[in-house]
Protein backbone atom coordinates (compact mmCIF):
# COMPACT_ATOMS: atom_id res chain seq x y z
CA UNK A 1 0.00 0.00 0.00
CA UNK A 2 3.00 2.52 0.86
CA UNK A 3 4.10 1.55 -2.75
CA UNK A 4 1.23 2.40 -4.35
CA UNK A 5 0.92 6.13 -2.43
CA UNK A 6 4.86 6.43 -3.30
CA UNK A 7 3.99 5.79 -6.89
CA UNK A 8 1.52 8.50 -7.01
CA UNK A 9 3.24 11.26 -5.36
CA UNK A 10 5.59 10.81 -7.82
CA UNK A 11 3.21 10.70 -10.68
CA UNK A 12 1.91 14.41 -9.24
CA UNK A 13 4.85 15.37 -8.79
CA UNK A 14 5.95 14.61 -12.84
CA UNK A 15 2.35 15.65 -13.90
CA UNK A 16 4.05 19.36 -14.61
CA UNK A 17 6.84 18.66 -16.56
CA UNK A 18 5.03 15.84 -18.51
CA UNK A 19 2.53 18.57 -19.36
CA UNK A 20 4.44 21.40 -19.76
CA UNK A 21 6.14 18.79 -22.83
CA UNK A 22 3.24 18.02 -24.30
CA UNK A 23 2.23 21.51 -24.58
CA UNK A 24 5.37 22.88 -25.36
CA UNK A 25 5.75 25.55 -28.07
CA UNK A 26 6.14 25.43 -32.18
CA UNK A 27 9.12 27.45 -31.62
CA UNK A 28 10.57 25.62 -28.80
CA UNK A 29 9.82 21.81 -30.94
CA UNK A 30 11.65 23.93 -33.85
CA UNK A 31 14.67 25.23 -31.71
CA UNK A 32 14.98 21.37 -30.24
CA UNK A 33 15.21 19.96 -33.54
CA UNK A 34 17.59 22.79 -34.45
CA UNK A 35 19.92 21.99 -31.93
CA UNK A 36 19.94 18.15 -32.92
CA UNK A 37 20.77 19.12 -36.73
CA UNK A 38 23.70 21.05 -35.26
CA UNK A 39 25.12 18.61 -33.54
CA UNK A 40 24.78 16.36 -36.42
CA UNK A 41 26.97 18.98 -38.54
CA UNK A 42 29.01 19.96 -35.63
CA UNK A 43 32.21 18.27 -37.06
CA UNK A 44 31.68 20.90 -39.95
CA UNK A 45 30.51 23.75 -38.14
CA UNK A 46 33.89 25.39 -37.94
CA UNK A 47 35.86 28.37 -39.74
CA UNK A 48 38.79 25.89 -40.64
CA UNK A 49 36.85 23.47 -42.57
CA UNK A 50 34.46 23.06 -45.69
CA UNK A 51 31.40 21.79 -44.79
CA UNK A 52 28.00 21.46 -45.90
CA UNK A 53 24.91 23.92 -46.47
CA UNK A 54 20.84 21.85 -45.19
CA UNK A 55 17.61 23.12 -45.34
CA UNK A 56 14.62 21.11 -44.05
CA UNK A 57 11.21 21.89 -45.62
CA UNK A 58 7.69 21.59 -44.07
CA UNK A 59 4.63 22.05 -45.98
CA UNK A 60 6.62 24.04 -48.43
CA UNK A 61 8.40 26.15 -46.05
CA UNK A 62 11.70 25.71 -44.58
CA UNK A 63 11.48 25.30 -40.93
CA UNK A 64 15.25 25.42 -40.76
CA UNK A 65 18.13 26.56 -43.35
CA UNK A 66 21.83 26.90 -42.31
CA UNK A 67 25.56 26.80 -43.36
CA UNK A 68 27.70 24.54 -41.81
CA UNK A 69 31.55 25.29 -41.93
CA UNK A 70 33.14 27.20 -44.78
CA UNK A 71 32.35 28.52 -48.32
CA UNK A 72 36.21 29.47 -49.08
CA UNK A 73 39.33 28.90 -47.22
CA UNK A 74 41.36 31.11 -48.69
CA UNK A 75 38.85 34.06 -48.24
CA UNK A 76 37.37 33.09 -45.19
CA UNK A 77 33.48 32.94 -46.36
CA UNK A 78 31.31 30.88 -44.58
CA UNK A 79 28.53 28.29 -46.17
CA UNK A 80 25.07 29.91 -45.99
CA UNK A 81 21.82 28.74 -47.60
CA UNK A 82 22.32 30.98 -50.59
CA UNK A 83 25.91 29.36 -51.36
CA UNK A 84 26.17 27.60 -54.53
CA UNK A 85 27.61 24.59 -55.14
CA UNK A 86 27.83 22.21 -57.85
CA UNK A 87 25.49 19.34 -56.77
CA UNK A 88 26.89 16.57 -59.46
CA UNK A 89 24.47 13.71 -59.96
CA UNK A 90 21.69 15.32 -58.43
CA UNK A 91 21.48 16.99 -61.55
CA UNK A 92 20.01 14.16 -63.27
CA UNK A 93 16.51 14.99 -62.29
CA UNK A 94 16.83 18.66 -64.11
CA UNK A 95 18.14 16.74 -67.31
CA UNK A 96 15.31 14.51 -67.20
CA UNK A 97 12.82 17.24 -66.30
CA UNK A 98 13.88 19.09 -69.35
CA UNK A 99 12.87 15.83 -71.44
CA UNK A 100 9.91 15.46 -69.87
CA UNK A 101 9.05 18.80 -70.92
CA UNK A 102 10.51 18.44 -74.45
CA UNK A 103 7.45 15.45 -74.71
CA UNK A 104 5.03 17.89 -73.58
CA UNK A 105 6.00 19.90 -76.22
CA UNK A 106 5.42 17.19 -79.05
CA UNK A 107 9.34 17.64 -79.85
CA UNK A 108 10.27 14.10 -79.32
CA UNK A 109 9.01 10.72 -77.63
CA UNK A 110 10.48 8.69 -74.83
CA UNK A 111 10.45 5.64 -76.99
CA UNK A 112 12.52 7.46 -79.91
CA UNK A 113 15.86 5.68 -80.96
CA UNK A 114 18.59 8.04 -79.83
CA UNK A 115 20.01 7.54 -83.08
CA UNK A 116 17.22 9.91 -84.82
CA UNK A 117 19.03 13.07 -82.47
CA UNK A 118 22.72 11.63 -82.62
CA UNK A 119 23.25 9.34 -85.70
CA UNK A 120 26.82 9.54 -85.06
CA UNK A 121 26.21 6.52 -82.55
CA UNK A 122 27.11 2.83 -83.95
CA UNK A 123 24.00 1.17 -84.74
CA UNK A 124 24.10 -1.91 -82.49
CA UNK A 125 21.07 -3.57 -84.01
CA UNK A 126 18.12 -3.27 -81.03
CA UNK A 127 17.61 0.63 -81.27
CA UNK A 128 18.20 2.62 -77.73
CA UNK A 129 15.66 4.53 -76.61
CA UNK A 130 15.51 7.90 -74.90
CA UNK A 131 13.72 5.77 -72.08
CA UNK A 132 16.26 3.68 -71.67
CA UNK A 133 19.08 6.60 -71.38
CA UNK A 134 16.21 7.94 -68.44
CA UNK A 135 16.18 4.70 -66.31
CA UNK A 136 19.80 3.68 -67.29
CA UNK A 137 19.09 0.05 -68.81
CA UNK A 138 20.71 1.53 -72.25
CA UNK A 139 23.96 -1.04 -71.94
CA UNK A 140 26.14 2.34 -72.79
CA UNK A 141 29.58 2.07 -71.15
CA UNK A 142 29.91 4.74 -68.30
CA UNK A 143 32.27 7.66 -69.93
CA UNK A 144 33.92 8.87 -66.72
CA UNK A 145 35.00 4.92 -66.85
CA UNK A 146 35.95 4.83 -70.06
CA UNK A 147 37.91 8.09 -69.55
CA UNK A 148 39.83 6.90 -66.52
CA UNK A 149 40.64 3.22 -68.71
CA UNK A 150 41.83 5.46 -71.26
CA UNK A 151 44.05 6.94 -69.38
CA UNK A 152 42.71 10.72 -68.70
CA UNK A 153 43.82 11.86 -65.52
CA UNK A 154 41.02 13.97 -63.16
CA UNK A 155 42.33 17.13 -64.34
CA UNK A 156 42.52 16.42 -68.08
CA UNK A 157 40.06 18.67 -70.41
CA UNK A 158 38.31 17.23 -73.02
CA UNK A 159 35.26 18.48 -75.03
CA UNK A 160 31.49 17.10 -75.38
CA UNK A 161 33.00 16.83 -78.90
CA UNK A 162 35.91 14.54 -77.75
CA UNK A 163 33.16 13.03 -75.65
CA UNK A 164 30.46 11.97 -78.91
CA UNK A 165 33.53 11.18 -80.50
CA UNK A 166 34.47 8.19 -78.22
CA UNK A 167 30.88 7.48 -77.47
CA UNK A 168 31.10 7.23 -81.33
CA UNK A 169 33.79 4.64 -81.38
CA UNK A 170 31.87 2.03 -79.16
CA UNK A 171 31.63 -1.40 -80.59
CA UNK A 172 29.66 -2.94 -78.05
CA UNK A 173 26.78 -2.55 -75.02
CA UNK A 174 27.54 -3.52 -71.15
CA UNK A 175 23.96 -5.95 -71.98
CA UNK A 176 21.08 -5.60 -74.67
CA UNK A 177 19.39 -2.34 -74.05
CA UNK A 178 16.25 -2.53 -71.29
CA UNK A 179 17.82 -6.27 -70.08
CA UNK A 180 19.55 -4.93 -67.21
CA UNK A 181 19.75 -1.85 -65.10
CA UNK A 182 23.65 -0.13 -64.59
CA UNK A 183 24.26 3.56 -63.63
CA UNK A 184 25.86 4.83 -66.86
CA UNK A 185 26.77 8.75 -66.55
CA UNK A 186 26.82 8.39 -70.62
CA UNK A 187 23.42 7.72 -70.73
CA UNK A 188 22.43 11.49 -68.89
CA UNK A 189 25.15 13.04 -71.10
CA UNK A 190 23.37 11.93 -73.95
CA UNK A 191 20.29 13.17 -73.03
CA UNK A 192 21.29 16.34 -73.03
CA UNK A 193 22.92 15.96 -76.72
CA UNK A 194 19.15 14.81 -77.69
CA UNK A 195 17.63 17.90 -75.55
CA UNK A 196 19.68 20.40 -77.83
CA UNK A 197 18.92 18.62 -81.09
CA UNK A 198 15.23 18.43 -80.32
CA UNK A 199 14.90 21.91 -79.18
CA UNK A 200 17.45 24.04 -80.64
CA UNK A 201 18.82 25.09 -77.79
CA UNK A 202 21.58 23.78 -75.42
CA UNK A 203 20.42 22.02 -72.29
CA UNK A 204 21.85 25.08 -70.23
CA UNK A 205 19.12 27.79 -72.06
CA UNK A 206 16.75 25.24 -72.42
CA UNK A 207 16.35 24.91 -68.66
CA UNK A 208 16.85 28.50 -68.08
CA UNK A 209 13.99 29.05 -70.12
CA UNK A 210 11.32 26.40 -69.11
CA UNK A 211 12.48 25.55 -65.92
CA UNK A 212 14.62 28.04 -63.30
CA UNK A 213 13.50 31.10 -64.49
CA UNK A 214 9.83 30.17 -64.09
CA UNK A 215 10.36 29.09 -60.85
CA UNK A 216 11.92 32.07 -59.55
CA UNK A 217 15.59 29.98 -59.23
CA UNK A 218 17.79 32.60 -60.33
CA UNK A 219 20.88 31.34 -58.78
CA UNK A 220 20.84 28.01 -60.62
CA UNK A 221 21.97 27.16 -64.03
CA UNK A 222 23.90 24.14 -65.79
CA UNK A 223 27.40 24.67 -65.82
CA UNK A 224 28.98 24.50 -69.00
CA UNK A 225 31.71 26.75 -69.03
CA UNK A 226 34.23 26.71 -66.06
CA UNK A 227 35.45 30.26 -67.24
CA UNK A 228 32.20 31.69 -66.00
CA UNK A 229 31.84 33.56 -63.36
CA UNK A 230 29.15 32.35 -60.38
CA UNK A 231 28.55 35.11 -57.32
CA UNK A 232 28.70 33.20 -54.34
CA UNK A 233 30.19 29.92 -55.36
CA UNK A 234 31.37 27.67 -52.88
CA UNK A 235 35.17 25.78 -53.43
CA UNK A 236 35.47 22.46 -53.69
CA UNK A 237 37.93 20.23 -51.21
CA UNK A 238 39.36 17.18 -50.49
CA UNK A 239 41.27 16.38 -47.56
CA UNK A 240 44.87 16.09 -47.57
CA UNK A 241 46.90 14.80 -44.93
CA UNK A 242 46.68 17.93 -43.30
CA UNK A 243 43.63 19.59 -44.24
CA UNK A 244 42.02 20.40 -47.49
CA UNK A 245 43.24 21.05 -51.44
CA UNK A 246 40.68 22.77 -53.40
CA UNK A 247 38.94 19.74 -55.53
CA UNK A 248 37.25 21.17 -59.19
CA UNK A 249 37.13 20.68 -62.79
CA UNK A 250 36.78 22.12 -66.13
CA UNK A 251 35.05 20.10 -67.97
CA UNK A 252 32.02 21.09 -69.65
CA UNK A 253 29.77 18.38 -69.86
CA UNK A 254 26.26 18.83 -68.58
CA UNK A 255 23.12 16.31 -68.09
CA UNK A 256 24.72 13.81 -66.41
CA UNK A 257 25.80 16.56 -63.71
CA UNK A 258 26.84 20.31 -64.19
CA UNK A 259 23.91 21.68 -62.56
CA UNK A 260 25.38 24.57 -59.78
CA UNK A 261 22.46 25.79 -57.24
CA UNK A 262 21.76 26.66 -53.54
CA UNK A 263 19.58 25.05 -50.48
CA UNK A 264 17.08 28.29 -51.44
CA UNK A 265 16.49 27.75 -54.97
CA UNK A 266 15.79 23.86 -54.23
CA UNK A 267 12.99 24.82 -52.30
CA UNK A 268 11.31 26.20 -55.34
CA UNK A 269 11.98 23.23 -56.93
CA UNK A 270 10.60 21.43 -54.21
CA UNK A 271 7.51 23.05 -53.89
CA UNK A 272 7.40 22.87 -57.65
CA UNK A 273 6.36 18.61 -56.77
CA UNK A 274 3.32 19.57 -55.12
CA UNK A 275 2.19 23.09 -57.01
CA UNK A 276 3.22 22.19 -60.35
CA UNK A 277 3.70 25.74 -62.04
CA UNK A 278 5.98 24.32 -64.34
CA UNK A 279 4.70 20.69 -66.40
CA UNK A 280 1.83 20.88 -64.22
CA UNK A 281 0.25 17.16 -62.55
CA UNK A 282 1.67 15.10 -65.69
CA UNK A 283 4.76 16.52 -65.59
CA UNK A 284 5.08 14.91 -62.09
CA UNK A 285 3.66 11.98 -62.75
CA UNK A 286 6.02 11.52 -64.92
CA UNK A 287 8.90 12.48 -62.79
CA UNK A 288 8.41 9.70 -60.33
CA UNK A 289 7.75 6.77 -62.78
CA UNK A 290 9.85 4.34 -62.65
CA UNK A 291 11.12 2.04 -65.24
CA UNK A 292 11.10 -1.74 -65.72
CA UNK A 293 13.25 -4.12 -67.74
CA UNK A 294 12.62 -6.52 -70.63
CA UNK A 295 11.12 -9.15 -68.65
CA UNK A 296 9.15 -7.13 -66.06
CA UNK A 297 11.26 -6.61 -63.33
CA UNK A 298 9.98 -3.22 -61.72
CA UNK A 299 12.92 -0.86 -61.22
CA UNK A 300 13.00 2.00 -58.00
CA UNK A 301 14.75 4.27 -60.52
CA UNK A 302 12.41 7.52 -61.90
CA UNK A 303 13.40 10.06 -64.06
CA UNK A 304 16.49 10.74 -62.55
CA UNK A 305 15.11 10.41 -59.03
CA UNK A 306 15.06 7.31 -56.55
CA UNK A 307 11.66 6.05 -55.51
CA UNK A 308 11.96 3.78 -52.93
CA UNK A 309 10.83 3.62 -48.85
CA UNK A 310 13.37 4.69 -45.73
CA UNK A 311 12.44 3.08 -42.46
CA UNK A 312 8.80 2.28 -43.63
CA UNK A 313 8.30 6.12 -45.28
CA UNK A 314 7.81 6.69 -49.17
CA UNK A 315 10.73 8.96 -50.21
CA UNK A 316 12.27 9.94 -53.25
CA UNK A 317 15.38 11.05 -53.72
CA UNK A 318 19.14 11.02 -55.56
CA UNK A 319 22.64 12.10 -54.56
CA UNK A 320 25.77 12.87 -56.54
CA UNK A 321 29.00 13.68 -55.98
CA UNK A 322 31.66 15.09 -58.21
CA UNK A 323 35.13 16.48 -57.46
CA UNK A 324 35.49 18.21 -54.03
CA UNK A 325 31.18 18.51 -53.85
CA UNK A 326 28.48 15.97 -52.86
CA UNK A 327 24.44 16.55 -52.41
CA UNK A 328 21.47 15.01 -51.44
CA UNK A 329 18.22 15.97 -51.61
CA UNK A 330 15.50 13.64 -50.50
CA UNK A 331 11.72 14.15 -50.00
CA UNK A 332 8.94 12.48 -47.71
CA UNK A 333 5.92 13.42 -50.44
CA UNK A 334 2.99 11.67 -47.90
CA UNK A 335 5.02 14.09 -44.82
CA UNK A 336 4.89 16.80 -47.25
CA UNK A 337 8.87 17.42 -45.52
CA UNK A 338 12.48 17.36 -47.75
CA UNK A 339 16.30 17.46 -46.76
CA UNK A 340 18.05 19.26 -48.73
CA UNK A 341 22.14 18.50 -48.14
CA UNK A 342 24.54 19.81 -50.18
CA UNK A 343 28.60 19.69 -49.03
CA UNK A 344 31.86 21.32 -50.84
CA UNK A 345 33.95 18.48 -49.18
CA UNK A 346 35.01 15.07 -51.02
CA UNK A 347 34.67 13.17 -47.58
CA UNK A 348 31.47 14.22 -46.89
CA UNK A 349 28.46 11.71 -46.53
CA UNK A 350 25.38 13.66 -47.45
CA UNK A 351 23.02 10.77 -48.16
CA UNK A 352 24.04 9.04 -44.45
CA UNK A 353 23.25 12.76 -43.14
CA UNK A 354 20.40 14.06 -44.92
CA UNK A 355 19.23 10.75 -43.33
CA UNK A 356 19.54 11.62 -39.92
CA UNK A 357 18.08 14.99 -40.17
CA UNK A 358 14.86 13.47 -41.31
CA UNK A 359 14.96 11.02 -38.56
CA UNK A 360 14.88 14.11 -36.05
CA UNK A 361 11.82 15.40 -37.89
CA UNK A 362 9.76 12.18 -38.35
CA UNK A 363 11.57 9.44 -35.84
CA UNK A 364 8.26 9.45 -34.37
CA UNK A 365 6.61 8.32 -37.85
CA UNK A 366 9.53 5.94 -38.85
CA UNK A 367 9.38 1.93 -38.36
CA UNK A 368 12.50 1.04 -36.15
CA UNK A 369 15.52 0.94 -37.87
CA UNK A 370 16.71 -2.39 -38.75
CA UNK A 371 19.15 -4.03 -36.64
CA UNK A 372 22.97 -3.56 -37.97
CA UNK A 373 23.91 -6.86 -39.06
CA UNK A 374 28.06 -7.57 -38.48
CA UNK A 375 29.97 -5.37 -41.12
CA UNK A 376 31.35 -7.33 -43.78
CA UNK A 377 34.72 -7.82 -43.87
CA UNK A 378 37.18 -5.83 -46.09
CA UNK A 379 37.05 -7.69 -49.77
CA UNK A 380 40.59 -9.00 -50.11
CA UNK A 381 42.20 -9.16 -53.45
CA UNK A 382 42.40 -12.29 -55.66
CA UNK A 383 44.82 -14.63 -54.86
CA UNK A 384 47.53 -14.78 -57.42
CA UNK A 385 47.87 -17.99 -59.08
CA UNK A 386 51.78 -18.87 -59.55
CA UNK A 387 53.40 -18.57 -62.82
CA UNK A 388 56.56 -19.34 -64.65
CA UNK A 389 58.76 -16.71 -65.89
CA UNK A 390 58.08 -17.73 -69.50
CA UNK A 391 54.59 -17.61 -68.31
CA UNK A 392 54.42 -14.16 -67.47
CA UNK A 393 56.57 -12.85 -70.31
CA UNK A 394 53.91 -14.48 -73.02
CA UNK A 395 51.40 -11.39 -71.58
CA UNK A 396 53.99 -8.35 -71.98
CA UNK A 397 53.29 -6.94 -74.91
CA UNK A 398 51.61 -3.61 -76.99
CA UNK A 399 47.71 -4.00 -76.47
CA UNK A 400 45.73 -1.95 -78.80
CA UNK A 401 41.69 -0.42 -77.81
CA UNK A 402 40.06 1.11 -81.43
CA UNK A 403 37.54 1.97 -79.04
CA UNK A 404 39.80 4.05 -76.78
CA UNK A 405 41.99 4.40 -79.73
CA UNK A 406 44.88 3.86 -77.04
CA UNK A 407 47.76 1.01 -76.11
CA UNK A 408 48.15 -0.53 -72.82
CA UNK A 409 51.63 -2.35 -72.62
CA UNK A 410 51.97 -5.18 -70.41
CA UNK A 411 55.50 -5.89 -68.98
CA UNK A 412 57.42 -8.00 -66.53
CA UNK A 413 58.33 -5.74 -63.27
CA UNK A 414 59.64 -8.83 -61.88
CA UNK A 415 60.05 -13.07 -61.85
CA UNK A 416 57.73 -12.72 -58.38
CA UNK A 417 54.72 -12.75 -60.77
CA UNK A 418 54.72 -9.03 -60.86
CA UNK A 419 53.12 -7.49 -64.12
CA UNK A 420 52.69 -3.46 -64.96
CA UNK A 421 50.26 -1.99 -67.39
CA UNK A 422 50.80 1.15 -68.17
CA UNK A 423 48.48 3.91 -70.54
CA UNK A 424 49.39 7.47 -71.10
CA UNK A 425 50.54 8.66 -67.43
CA UNK A 426 48.55 5.67 -65.99
CA UNK A 427 50.29 2.56 -64.38
CA UNK A 428 49.45 -0.10 -62.23
CA UNK A 429 50.38 -3.20 -61.35
CA UNK A 430 48.87 -6.72 -62.68
CA UNK A 431 48.39 -9.99 -60.96
CA UNK A 432 47.81 -13.33 -62.60
CA UNK A 433 44.42 -14.78 -61.01
CA UNK A 434 43.53 -17.63 -62.46
CA UNK A 435 43.77 -19.22 -66.09
CA UNK A 436 44.54 -16.56 -68.42
CA UNK A 437 42.40 -13.50 -65.63
CA UNK A 438 44.77 -10.84 -64.90
CA UNK A 439 43.55 -8.66 -61.92
CA UNK A 440 44.54 -4.96 -61.42
CA UNK A 441 42.49 -2.99 -58.32
CA UNK A 442 38.70 -2.65 -59.79
CA UNK A 443 40.15 -4.08 -63.48
CA UNK A 444 39.77 -7.64 -64.92
CA UNK A 445 41.32 -8.54 -67.73
CA UNK A 446 40.32 -11.60 -69.42
CA UNK A 447 43.18 -12.84 -72.18
CA UNK A 448 41.97 -14.24 -75.45
CA UNK A 449 43.95 -16.77 -77.27
CA UNK A 450 44.22 -18.09 -80.69
CA UNK A 451 43.89 -21.89 -81.83
CA UNK A 452 47.71 -22.44 -81.67
CA UNK A 453 47.71 -20.76 -78.17
CA UNK A 454 49.05 -17.38 -79.04
CA UNK A 455 47.90 -14.28 -77.03
CA UNK A 456 46.08 -12.16 -79.67
CA UNK A 457 44.23 -10.02 -76.66
CA UNK A 458 42.25 -9.46 -74.21
CA UNK A 459 38.91 -7.75 -72.82
CA UNK A 460 39.00 -5.62 -69.94
CA UNK A 461 35.78 -5.40 -67.37
CA UNK A 462 35.70 -2.53 -64.97
CA UNK A 463 32.33 -2.19 -62.97
CA UNK A 464 30.26 0.43 -65.33
CA UNK A 465 32.30 -0.78 -68.14
CA UNK A 466 32.50 -4.46 -69.61
CA UNK A 467 34.08 -6.44 -72.32
CA UNK A 468 36.02 -3.75 -73.33
CA UNK A 469 38.54 -5.61 -76.61
CA UNK A 470 41.99 -4.87 -76.66
CA UNK A 471 44.18 -6.53 -79.63
CA UNK A 472 48.00 -7.30 -79.38
CA UNK A 473 50.02 -4.80 -81.71
CA UNK A 474 53.08 -6.46 -80.23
Amino acid sequence: MRKLHYLAALLVIGAPAWVAAQQASPEAEQATAAAQVDEIFSAYDHTWTPGCAVGVIRDGEFVLRRGYGMANLEYGIALSPQSVFRIGSTSKQFTAAAVVLLTQEGKLSLDDDVRDYLPELNDFGTPVTIRHLIHHTSGYRDYLTLADLAGWRDDDYYTDADLLDMLSRQRELNFDPGDEHLYSNSGYWLLSQVVERASGESLKEYAAENMFAPLGMSATHFHDDHTEIVPHRASGYAPTGDGFAISMTTLPMIGDGGVFTTVDDLLRWDQNFYDPSVGGAEFIEHMVRTGSLNDGEKLTYAFGLGVDTYRGLNMVSHSGGFVGFRAEMIRFPDERISVICLCNRADANPSRLSRQVAEVYLGDRMEAPQPRGQRAPRAQPPAMVALSAAELAAFAGDYYSEELDVVYRLSVAGDDGRMIYEVGSRRGSVRPIGDDVLWSSNLQFRVERNATGAITGFQIDAGRVKNLRFTRVR
